[in-house]
């Protein structure tokens, strides 16, 4: 019998029309019921109708992948009751998801700290324009001398081959003519800012005073913290400082799927829109099985499978 890990996605996986079929069932169309009283409108319209750069906001981005993430695993649950989940892991925001699932917080309080941290965050990018540039296939001494060149900072370890990083514009534009000089392969990401790094402090400092109105508990299995690569602490408050930590520093992604390889973990399951981190994983460890719940098709899909 496999060991499984939960996975949830993070920004940049939403897309209009995401959850809509998940919601035709009325036990789970309640979460975007209670989502639109938290949040004061109507998430399930901008999920599932658009706008897409109404959707892209991260105020509104970040809750609406936690909605549809928790939407996919609900119904998952609903279709597969006798599939258990060892630990669980999410990129970025979806951290905050997979410790909702583990217990950490109610669904109510992640989508508060969600749309706080996206307002936040957008509010940073529009202070110190900044942005991010992903790295394929440079040596650990390659991207030392990328950093060193352009000034740009590591935001995302994603895979041995991917990494991510986050600097001015300016940097950025460096890196890329650097990157390109030494025939490495460089893509500017069109994102609002330079998540996971320096620029993201003032986000960190106001989030701070949201998550302090915010009850955390431990949590009921393990979840992997990006920060470190390892599980979070079981202990609520040093859950609480690890996440504010999250927003600045870098995220230890493949780290993360290390360490559930190491602790037995053969098989991932990533819930929510995109897929992108069922696709990481078979770079990251090809002996893992990936499966990507993204709509009511691929969970049936799962459970014909068995």
């Amino acid at each position: 019998m496999s060991v499984k890990c939960c996975v949830f996605a993070g920004q940049g996986a939403q897309t209009p029309g995401m959850g809509k079929d998940f919601a035709e069932d009325p036990a789970i169309a309640d979460l975007f019921t209670r989502a639109n009283a938290v949040l004061g409108f109507d998430l399930a319209k901008v999920c599932f109708e658009g706008p897409e750069e109404e959707l892209t906001k991260s105020n509104v981005c970040q809750p609406a992948i936690f909605v549809v993430s928790v939407a996919a695993f609900e119904a998952f649950k609903k279709r597969c009751p006798d599939v258990s989940f060892a630990m669980a892991a999410g990129l970025s925001l979806g951290e905050w998801t997979a410790l909702h699932v583990a217990g950490v917080l109610d669904f109510e309080s992640t989508l508060k700290v969600l749309e706080a941290r996206g307002r936040f965050m957008q509010e940073a990018c529009e202070a110190q324009p900044s942005g991010m540039i992903s790295i394929m296939g440079a040596t650990p001494e390659q991207l030392q001398a990328l950093c060193e060149t352009s000034g740009c900072g590591i935001s995302n370890l994603n895979t041995a081959a991917q990494t991510v990083l986050s600097g001015t514009k300016e940097e950025i534009a460096a890196c890329e003519a650097a990157a390109k000089a030494a025939g490495i392969k460089a893509i500017t990401l069109t994102v609002a800012g330079a998540f996971h790094s320096k620029f993201m402090q003032p986000a960190r400092e106001k989030l701070a005073a949201v998550l302090d109105g915010i009850a955390f508990s431990a949590p009921t299995f393990p979840v992997l913290a990006n920060v470190s690569g390892t599980f979070h602490a079981k202990d609520p408050a040093v859950i609480k400082e690890t996440m504010l930590r999250q927003v600045t520093e870098s995220v230890h992604w493949l780290d993360c799927m290390q360490t559930a390889v190491k602790e037995g973990v053969s098989e991932i399951v990533e819930f929510g829109p995109g897929g992108v981190l069922a696709r990481m994983m078979k770079r990251i460890d090809k002996t893992v099985a990936a499966s990507a719940v993204t709509d009511v098709a691929s969970v049936e899909a799962y459970a014909q499978r068995g």
